[in-house]
């Protein structure tokens, strides 16, 4: 099933639930800050396995011990609830 764009009505309703998560540039984003560059990368791994089962990926970038993320669902034109799954295992895995 293609995932469809979320209204501005439904992305706020659902950001309520996800701390730390922030719309900017049309986006889902937030960065994540870890201990070492080593348990960035490692959670960047366990989120790339993840995120490839979903065939959903995002738009990353890590610097040390920092990992910024962006997400939208390209083919919806915008975010999705795919978006917000997403987060969610990001958040597991990032320990938020």
């Amino acid at each position: 099933m293609r995932a469809q764009k979320l209204s501005e009505a439904e992305i706020q309703e659902r950001l309520a639930g996800r701390k730390g998560w922030t719309v900017e540039n049309g986006k889902l984003h937030r960065s994540y800050e870890c201990r070492d560059f080593v348990s960035a990368f490692g959670n960047m791994t366990r989120v790339a396995l993840v995120a490839e089962a979903m065939n959903h990926h995002p738009e990353w970038c890590n610097v040390w011990n920092k990992v910024t993320v962006d997400l939208t669902t390209h083919s919806a034109g915008g975010i999705s609830s795919r978006d917000f799954e997403l987060a969610a295992k990001m958040d597991e895995i990032f320990g938020s």
